[in-house]
């Protein structure tokens, strides 16, 4: 984590300088002292930039951002400030860790690079309704290329959000 810190502190500028808010989430409290404070420290300076958020998850668990939202609503119901009645989508959203993003909303595609097909406890609640493409490289050798691979693919498909598409059947 001493890299992140490293490149967290000479990006910061960059960051102020291209308009992009930072925003960390996952149990920072597993993260040193000294990183908490930097992260803290980079999220407040970039707060009121609006071009880009850049989200990054540290410890980041889909299934603990589920778990810790449903704790968050129930202590509201505990303490009589909402009823069960009152929880909704939206209300859930708002208490996930990737509220920080402002009502960003799902993503449209996620790209999972390595070969592997499985989501890895990531963003679980966002991603019902995301596109997934799966490719075979290693980030660091995910290039120009690839990514428009990707699109393309996000591009052809039929976007249903849960619905069913019926086909008629010809009988000839």
């Amino acid at each position: 984590m001493d890299l992140f810190q490293i490149v967290l502190k000479e990006e910061l500028e960059n960051f102020n300088r291209e308009n992009i808010r930072l925003s960390v989430i996952g149990d920072l409290s597993r993260l040193s002292n000294s990183l908490q404070i930097s992260i803290a420290e980079a999220e407040h300076r970039t707060k009121e930039n609006s071009q880009l958020n850049l989200i990054v998850g540290l410890s980041y668990s889909g299934r603990d951002d589920i778990l810790q939202a449903c704790q968050g609503l129930a202590k509201q119901v505990d303490d009589g400030l909402l009823k069960p009645t009152d929880i909704t989508e939206s209300l859930f959203e708002k208490e996930l860790k990737t509220s920080c993003a402002g009502g960003l909303g799902s993503p449209d595609l996620l790209i999972r690079t390595s070969g592997e097909q499985r989501l890895s406890n990531f963003l679980l609640w966002q991603l019902a309704y995301t596109e997934l493409y799966f490719a075979d490289s290693f980030w660091p050798e995910f290039g120009e290329a690839q990514y428009a691979e990707a699109l393309y693919s996000f591009q052809c498909r039929q976007r249903r959000f849960g619905k069913r598409v019926y086909h008629k059947l010809q009988y000839k």
